[in-house]
């Protein structure tokens, strides 16, 4: 079966606990992966930052909402047990119980309600998801980035040749080519041979170049424009080169591979993706530190 959101967890999880026993977060993250049948692939499935499991991240979050709805309490570091109220609750004998049911809890409303100043509070509108908190950050910061990266395209198309050449080298020297950027710009454009628009050192020493096509279009390009360039580089004695374009590429074009020639493709996505993870463009706006407790720190030992 899939692996439970979080909410589907509480219920199994408040039951576990129902023999009073202190249980280790070990011990409880076995017990809800039995409870649910869940293979050794879903098990060792990693949340998007590679940094935890899955089961294991839901679990916790799980036992957090428990926690904040009264329900569970932390008698020692990593240790956790049911209270009265849990066992209260368990009494009433619930379907399910979720965000929704822990809201009728004071505790829990106050854990989910932050001051905005004196005079007034406002409510955190946090969805009833089957995602984990860090997921749905990493969720919604995959979808900004997404609709970044397509502003940041369309604003490239709307300026002139000579602002893409400009850019072009910008990039290019954030990525830590062309030396400096006078140098760089100095390089770029100089050989105008039909099919190249441009070369750049390598690396900061100069002991190697890269031929560069440019071209800033709306449309497809083919193959027959991959071969020109690839002509170009051959008839130069050289043997790599960097294809930009806003446009995009053919299959054609992308299924070409000519023999001893290496040769990259940077089609309008792409390169919106490297202006933003090189920052050319882009300014930050939002940062907002994802911190956790030191456990060492509490440690006496």
């Amino acid at each position: 079966m899939p692996i439970p959101d979080f909410q589907s967890i509480m219920l199994p999880l408040l039951k576990f606990l129902e023999d009073k026993k202190e249980h280790t977060t070990k011990e409880t993250v076995e017990h809800i992966i039995s409870h649910f049948h869940l293979t050794d692939k879903e098990k060792e499935n990693l949340l998007p930052s590679g940094k935890q499991s899955i089961i294991s991240n839901r679990v916790g979050w799980a036992r957090t909402y428990l926690k904040m709805g009264g329900l569970l309490e932390n008698p020692t570091r990593g240790v956790i047990q049911i209270n009265e109220n849990g066992l209260n609750v368990l009494k009433k004998n619930p379907p399910k119980i979720d965000i929704k049911y822990l809201d009728q809890f004071q505790d829990f409303k106050n854990f989910r309600t932050v001051k905005k100043d004196e005079q007034n509070e406002i409510q955190l509108q946090q969805d009833i998801t089957k995602e984990t908190p860090e997921v749905a950050i990493y969720n919604g910061f995959q979808q900004i980035q997404k609709k970044l990266a397509q502003d940041v395209l369309d604003e490239v198309k709307k300026n002139s040749p000579k602002f893409f050449e400009n850019l072009v080298v910008d990039l290019i020297v954030k990525m830590g080519y062309g030396g400096s950027r006078k140098d760089a710009g100095k390089i770029i454009g100089q050989s105008g041979d039909e099919g190249v628009d441009g070369v750049i050192k390598e690396d900061k020493l100069g002991l190697d170049e890269i031929y560069i096509q440019a071209k800033r279009w709306e449309g497809t390009v083919g193959r027959p424009e991959i071969q020109k360039f690839v002509g170009a580089l051959q008839g130069k004695g050289v043997n790599r080169g960097i294809f930009i374009t806003t446009g995009t590429f053919s299959k054609e074009a992308k299924d070409y591979f000519p023999r001893g020639t290496k040769i990259i493709l940077v089609d309008g996505e792409k390169l919106a993706e490297l202006m933003i993870e090189y920052n050319v463009g882009i300014s930050t706006s939002l940062v907002y530190e994802i911190k956790k407790m030191d456990s060492d720190y509490f440690s006496e030992e």
